[in-house]
């Protein structure tokens, strides 16, 4: 499929199943979709909400609905089918880069409107502002940056195993460590879903880079990727799958994998697991649990290997053309950039603003640990399993290659061939 008609298409063909039937069937109320139904997520764009209804009398928390989980995949859904059968919402959010294409002849412009108007070019960071245009448009303001190459620990777990965390410098090391834990302790050493398979496609990318470098990352992502690298990758991941995992890895999600490494402090169940890999959204999770801090019962690393990189994540919400509320869109959208938003939303998801003027007293030490980070790492290279790195198809195409060929049985050839072929195409 030509990557430039991937919803034309599919609008296309919805469109010729209800001609005739259909004309704008767009509601004029204001309206934004998101995909945060609970945990760091829920807290986080209710926070977000409730300071932009507390400014707007005729705005209230009903204007603003969750549509499920996973990954954007079921609010993806409902976006692009609402976007065929012209039931357009006022800004819905989603990833920005080169997930737009999945809405390209479907945004709005808001250079004029908010970006100049506010002028949030000279306040956000500059590799934002390129992710945020999109053919010759600027159809969304971002909202905050996950860092995606990280590596949770339960400090107690480290400590019975005798694991220096700030020693672990490479995969080996990681390796060896979660040996370590195995034969000294009774807990999981990697806690880890497989549910979804894009949790082991970012696992797989941290391990590229770790053992590669960022160029062999890149090179991938560009359609150029070393095989005998990527294969020497999933081989790591296998080892990981196979031998540190929960036993109900297959079964879990992100969610139920992040609880592991906490246990229940209340009632002393001790935690499951040792570790684990994720984007700073864990982060909002943990702080969720009074009892779980950091720099106490709870530490962080870059996953080992990757000191000095910061994967890029961003969050952003995206407005479609043809807004049915055009005015309350703007100032949406207006006050999604502002500091106050970025402040508000942040903190609670776990994630930090993009703003270049933020004090760092008002985020949390984790997060301000983390927008530091965000403004001073040597590479910033984008996130495959999350919209900024490829095209929607073919983060699709992807993870398809991940769930045939590595949920078990694992076959690293055929799953390296395979993404060779999807970001290829």
């Amino acid at each position: 499929m030509d990557r430039r008609t991937y919803l034309t298409g599919i609008a296309a063909s919805g469109a010729l199943g209800m001609a005739g039937c259909l004309g704008g069937s767009g509601s004029d109320e204001f309206e934004v979709l998101h995909g945060w139904t609970g945990g760091d997520g829920k807290e986080a764009i209710d926070a977000l909400t409730s300071g932009f209804a507390d400014d707007n009398s005729d705005i209230s928390q009903d204007n603003f609905q969750a549509v499920g989980g996973d990954g954007n995949v079921d609010l993806n859904a409902t976006i692009l089918r609402r976007l065929t059968n012209q039931n357009v919402m006022s800004a819905f959010a989603n990833w920005p880069g080169k997930n737009l294409e999945r809405y390209r002849d479907s945004l709005m412009d808001l250079e004029e409107d908010v970006w100049e108007a506010e002028g949030y070019k000279d306040v956000m960071q500059d590799r934002v502002i390129d992710y945020c245009e999109f053919n010759d448009k600027m159809p969304v303001v971002p909202i905050g940056s996950h860092r995606m190459n990280n590596l949770f620990y339960n400090t107690s777990v480290f400590e019975e195993a005798g694991v220096d965390a700030e020693s672990l410098s490479s995969v080996s090391d990681l390796m060896d460590a979660l040996e370590q834990i195995d034969q000294e302790t009774d807990v999981t050493p990697f806690s880890h879903a497989m549910v979804a398979p894009f949790t082991g496609l970012q696992t797989w990318a941290q391990i590229l880079t770790s053992q590669s470098g960022v160029e062999a990352y890149m090179d991938f992502i560009n359609g150029d990727g070393d095989r005998d690298a990527m294969i020497e990758a999933f081989d790591v991941l296998q080892e990981i799958r196979e031998n540190y995992i929960p036993g109900d890895a297959s079964s879990i999600g992100y969610t139920e994998a992040g609880q592991k490494i906490i246990g229940d402090l209340d009632t002393d169940q001790p935690p499951e697991a040792a570790c684990i890999h994720g984007g700073n959204w864990l982060y909002g999770m943990f702080r969720a649990d009074d009892s779980f801090n950091f720099g106490e019962e709870w530490d962080w690393i870059p996953f080992p290997g990757t000191e000095g990189v910061y994967f890029y994540h961003v969050d952003s919400f995206v407005t479609p053309a043809s807004n049915p509320t055009e005015e309350q869109t703007i100032e949406w959208q207006k006050y999604v950039g502002t500091k106050e938003a970025q402040i508000a939303f942040n903190n609670p998801k776990g994630s930090v603003p993009l703003r270049t003027d933020i004090d760092p007293n008002e985020l949390t030490d984790f997060l301000a640990m983390t927008y530091e980070h965000l403004t001073d790492s040597e590479s910033y290279p984008p996130t495959i399993a999350h919209g900024l790195a490829v095209e929607p198809e073919i983060l699709d195409e992807c993870k398809s290659v991940i769930g045939n060929n590595f949920q078990n049985p694992y076959d690293a050839e055929a799953a390296a061939d395979g993404l060779l072929d999807a970001v290829s195409q």
